[in-house]
């Protein structure tokens, strides 16, 4: 009879033998390939989705004062543009989109290399995200949209008329929203005249693959080990964590 080993969080788990091992391992690479296979094809379909052109002006504020849309591509043909939860009046940004802004930094010394761009864009005054930026000590670009309809026109921010008659747009469908402020992610081109498009956005887990923790944590025997009815309860700011993990 295999022996069963209980780990706290984790249902019982068989200990077999190594051949067994080997045996289901093989077993679920064959899944794992599939996987691999259709995210390659969703990729590419996502790749071959018709675009919008970027018609408004977009202005916004930041460390070195007004910038356009056409300014964050810093060059590029390609821009990335996380939707950071940082409402006018918050105290701080939201915890959970501070969870996703610690990876950005590593991420952003790689993508340049790919002809991309990376901002992060939220409707707070610039006065209100600067200190913010500056405690968790992050150096990607962040602009405010305060005063325009940047956050309005991609279904991230929503008035108080919207929340009001539950009519506000989220993840391309109504939902009755019970805040200011959501998430999400926009791509824009810009081509050889100049001209903008909108190529994607995505929101709630479709922001998953920009987390590289949660991708770590897949790899192992507990995964992500989440309370169901509160997912992210565990979040914190990283200045904010107690006993948090020291390199061995």
């Amino acid at each position: 009879m295999p022996k069963i080993k209980t780990v706290r969080g984790i249902e019982n788990r068989k200990v077999v033998s190594q051949k067994e091992w080997l045996a289901a391992r093989k077993t679920l690479l064959v899944k794992e390939k599939k996987f691999s296979k259709l995210r390659d094809a969703v990729n590419a379909e996502r790749r071959k989705l018709p675009w919008i052109k970027i018609e408004k002006e977009y202005v916004f504020d930041g460390p070195t004062g007004k910038v356009t849309l056409a300014d964050l591509f810093c060059g590029k043909s390609q821009l990335i543009i996380y939707h950071f939860m940082f409402g006018p009046d918050w105290k701080e940004g939201c915890e959970h989109c501070s969870f996703w802004a610690d990876h950005f930094d590593s991420v952003n010394l790689h993508i340049g290399q790919r002809d991309t761009a990376f901002a992060v864009v939220s409707r707070a005054p610039w006065k209100e995200i600067e200190p913010f930026k500056k405690r968790m000590s992050w150096k990607f670009c962040w602009v405010s949209s305060f005063n325009t309809d940047f956050n309005f026109d991609f279904n991230v921010s929503f008035t108080p008329e919207q929340r009001k008659s539950g009519k506000a747009i989220y993840n391309y469908a109504p939902l009755d929203m019970d805040i200011d402020e959501r998430e999400g992610v926009s791509a824009f081109y810009r081509d050889r005249n100049g001209d903008i498009y909108h190529t994607y956005s995505s929101y709630e887990r479709g922001i998953d693959l920009m987390n590289t923790t949660y991708n770590f944590l897949d790899l192992t025997a507990k995964g992500r080990d989440e309370n169901p009815d509160a997912t992210q309860d565990w979040v914190r700011y990283h200045d904010e964590y107690k006993g948090a993990s020291k390199d061995c």
